[in-house]
């Protein structure tokens, strides 16, 4: 249960960041922003593990997993804006 609760926390963390550091506005609420940090992680952890910067089931640090969710971002904006 600590594991989900911490994987929460650090996915708000991470997409507060990327959210911050991406220019424009993105109208996410803050479940939509998590879930971004969440999926920043993940990528940043396949793309680690891919190019052999971590081992399988290493964790991807606090920098790796702010460029993923910037790259989940905008990868996010480029799908929304072509919906609008």
């Amino acid at each position: 249960m600590g594991g989900i609760i911490q994987m929460i926390v650090v996915g708000l963390i991470v997409g507060l960041l990327a959210r911050a550091i991406m220019p424009g506005d993105q109208k996410l609420g803050l479940i939509l922003t998590t879930l971004l940090g969440i999926a920043g992680a993940a990528v940043a952890n396949f793309l680690g593990s891919a190019v052999g910067w971590y081992q399988q089931g290493a964790a991807a640090g606090w920098v790796a997993s702010i460029v993923g969710a910037l790259i989940v971002l905008f990868v996010y904006g480029m799908v929304a804006g072509k919906r609008g």
